[in-house]
């Protein structure tokens, strides 16, 4: 597989990420990806940047070291009403968003109903582009809704790299992850890869991601991130012109 795109990263400005913007590009060239996501955590993440980071990214050249950088944010779900840390306006303003559960944000004791919830009104805010690691079994879903809801809205599921590192806390993310995936061949829906890259050296890596597709044959058509035509359809700032 030759991936073109990491649609999910991070760098210091996240607070608990490693690497500047610079760092991270120059990574990504080196593995030969045409676009690299730097999706910075949103304010209510422990530790992250304010408001004004995500007001300030036009000044952020787009293009750097021969790489397309998409500058946008990692946006918490703060509730079962799919409520989440970033004004629209916001949003509509950065190139991409990504939203996530994440145990500080959105806490602990939900039940399967109020996640899924939680999923499908995000996925109904049309300036949201991804649905980040929703394979973390902390927090467990319906995944024939997720994946139906991905397709009515036009929103992309992401196979999260980190999530199946051995150190990860997420829970039961390979199996999740693989159910996800037989769903998505069954509906015809695409996926991306995310590297959620907290060091420069993961940018672009989906070593453990390659192998979960292996494993249930994923057909390569609905992989995003290995296509440029299918990635700008669910990334609308992809067809606009860099303009630095």
């Amino acid at each position: 597989m030759k991936f073109i795109a990491d649609t999910h990263s991070h760098t210091l400005a996240s607070g608990h990420a490693y690497s500047t913007i610079t760092e991270m590009a120059a990574e990504a060239a080196k593995k030969g990806l045409e676009v690299l996501a730097l999706t910075e955590h949103a304010p209510e993440m422990p530790g992250t940047c304010g408001l004004y980071y995500f007001q300030n990214l036009d000044v952020v050249p787009r293009m750097q070291q021969g790489v397309r950088l998409l500058m946008g944010a990692e946006v918490n779900i703060m509730d079962p009403d799919g409520n989440i840390d970033l004004q629209e306006k916001t949003c509509r303003d950065l190139d991409i968003v990504v939203a996530s559960i994440h145990l500080p944000c959105y806490g602990k004791g939900h039940t399967e109903a109020e996640n899924t919830r939680a999923y499908v009104e995000t996925m109904k805010k049309p300036y949201v582009n991804i649905i980040g690691h929703p394979d973390d079994g902390r927090f467990p879903i319906d995944y024939e809704v997720l994946v139906k809801t991905a397709k009515e809205t036009g929103t992309l599921l992401e196979l999260n790299n980190s999530s199946l590192r051995p150190q990860s806390s997420r829970e039961g993310t390979r199996e999740n992850m693989l159910t996800m995936l037989e769903l998505c061949k069954q509906y015809e829906v695409p996926v991306t890869t995310g590297s959620d890259a907290h060091v420069n050296i993961d940018a672009g890596n989906f070593t453990n991601v390659m192998e979960v597709l292996a494993e249930c044959s994923f057909p390569e058509e609905l992989v995003a991130t290995l296509n440029m035509d299918l990635l700008r359809k669910f990334i609308p700032s992809l067809n606009a012109p860099v303009v630095r």
